[in-house]
């Protein structure tokens, strides 16, 4: 548990970004927790944008045929339809799009060089999927010098145990709090 005064400092909203990760309609369709999950995905990124803390949306982008690595033959690879590519949360002209083909955030994308340009270090994550994405963007942005900061109730899975499994092991290295507690910071 991460004391209230740390995240206060961790979570000040001009050195904090929003990270909406892959809410695409057909990764949403498959959680197990859509109504919650979509009213606590809403409730951060109001917060965000009254804090005036910048939001990056991510979308999935498929490889160009022929291009594809070997292990997009793996199960998960087929719980993404292209067809259901429409993000359920609507982007607003501020907001950063990026497009992405794997499972980081940070592999691929100018992420990083946006954080350390504009002196952002914590990074707060929603979407989905928790123990896929988002996991592994956190990670990720941990080993590089950032902060994750994952809300709980604001990702997601399509697999509730794995979801609950994938809060626990990064509760021990992250703060995973609520988007209620995060509304007390921003």
């Amino acid at each position: 548990m991460v004391q209230k005064d740390l995240l206060r400092d961790i979570l000040r909203p001009e050195g904090s970004i929003l990270i909406v990760f892959d809410v695409h309609r057909s990764l949403y369709e498959q959680i197990f927790n859509r109504e919650e999950f979509l009213y606590a995905l809403n409730a951060v990124i109001n917060s965000a944008r009254r804090a005036k803390v910048p939001i990056i949306f991510t979308r999935i982008t498929p490889y160009p045929q022929g291009f594809q690595p070997p292990n997009l033959k793996l199960p998960w690879r087929g719980r993404f339809r292209p067809e259901g590519a429409e993000l359920i949360v609507s982007p607003k002209p501020e907001d950063i799009i990026i497009d992405k083909n794997t499972w980081s955030l940070f592999v691929g994308t100018n992420v990083e060089r946006l954080l350390i340009n504009s002196h952002r270090y914590t990074v707060v994550f929603t979407g989905i999927a928790t123990e896929v994405g988002i996991e592994t963007s956190a990670r990720h942005a941990y080993t590089l010098g950032f902060i994750p900061v994952i809300i709980s109730d604001a990702v997601s899975s399509y697999d509730k145990e794995a979801h609950e499994r994938s809060l626990a092991n990064m509760k021990i290295f992250f703060p995973v709090i609520t988007s209620k507690e995060l509304e007390n910071y921003w």
